[in-house]
């Protein structure tokens, strides 16, 4: 069932676990990680960026497959479909487009600029009952194109967001995309807990979910982490099984080349993918 995703973060930041937030990119990536929800009842979040978008044909596209392998699958656990990274163009195109939660990436602009176009996004978002995820600080690394350096965010900054009300915030604490660099310094716990003084019970987002060790994704939870976005992951364990599958030559066996025989390992890891983080965040059994 397609929900904005603030009622499951209450829950999940009131209960100390994290709802996984996962990148899709096809139908495989898709129908692989609402089966994996609905097996382990835990909520769950399909994260769409404005590159994905465009790839899969545009976010109406996107909303309309969603919506309907919803139901075809007879998915009975609280799925939103959210913005990753939004342009303030792109939100208002997933608001139109029938999204159930955008996020503004206002990072790149000045504080006060950020605040401006942000408190006007909550108002067009929460008009159409949809959830709202700002972003203080920006994250490293890469992100369609766009290159951070994993800047931690000011904790004054983030109470002026906060202020605004939207439904969770994503704050840098040393966090970036894609694989993390042996030198990387691990996540600054001090500005979370200086970030998470001033917002109170609102939820936070740790991006950059793949790599960070188990140890500091369960610190961060208890300091109000309650979604985690995953990508990168499910990306190599797909790539590794569908080169595992060509290599040892089973496309050629019969009509192992058929796209459903060819996809189908890459589906079934990132089935395993999913269901690692789901019982690693906590969200379990939730449902």
């Amino acid at each position: 069932m397609i929900v904005n995703a603030k009622k499951m973060l209450d829950e999940a930041i009131k209960s100390h676990y994290a709802v996984p937030h996962i990148n899709i990119n096809n139908l495989e990536w898709t129908k692989a990680t609402l089966l994996t929800a609905k097996d382990l009842r835990s909520p769950i979040i399909l994260g769409v960026s404005e590159g994905a978008g465009k790839y899969m044909g545009g976010f109406k596209v996107v909303s309309a497959m969603v919506r309907a392998m919803d139901e075809s699958l007879g998915i009975d656990v609280p799925v939103a479909l959210h913005l990753d990274h939004g342009t303030y163009e792109g939100c208002i195109d997933c608001i139109n487009a029938g999204f159930s939660s955008i996020m503004f990436d206002g990072s790149h602009f000045k504080i006060d600029e950020n605040i401006e176009k942000t408190k006007e996004l909550v108002k067009m978002a929460h008009n159409n009952n949809m959830s709202i995820e700002a972003e203080v600080g920006a994250i490293g690394g890469e992100e369609d194109g766009v290159i951070g350096m994993g800047e931690c965010a000011d904790h004054d900054e983030c109470k002026r967001i906060a202020e605004l009300g939207i439904d969770f915030l994503a704050a840098g604490i040393g966090n970036i995309h894609g694989k993390y660099p042996e030198n990387w310094k691990g996540l600054n716990f001090k500005t979370l807990e200086m970030i998470k003084e001033k917002i109170g019970l609102l939820p936070l987002v740790l991006h950059g979910g793949t790599g960070i060790p188990i140890d500091m994704i369960k610190k961060a939870i208890s300091l109000g982490v309650a979604k985690i976005n995953v990508n990168t992951e499910c990306q190599i364990s797909f790539a590794e099984a569908t080169r595992k599958y060509i290599e040892s030559g089973k496309d050629r066996e019969g009509k192992g080349f058929d796209p459903r025989k060819l996809l189908a390992p890459g589906f079934d890891a990132i089935k395993s993918t999913v269901k690692e983080k789901i019982e690693i965040f906590g969200s379990k059994s939730r449902v």
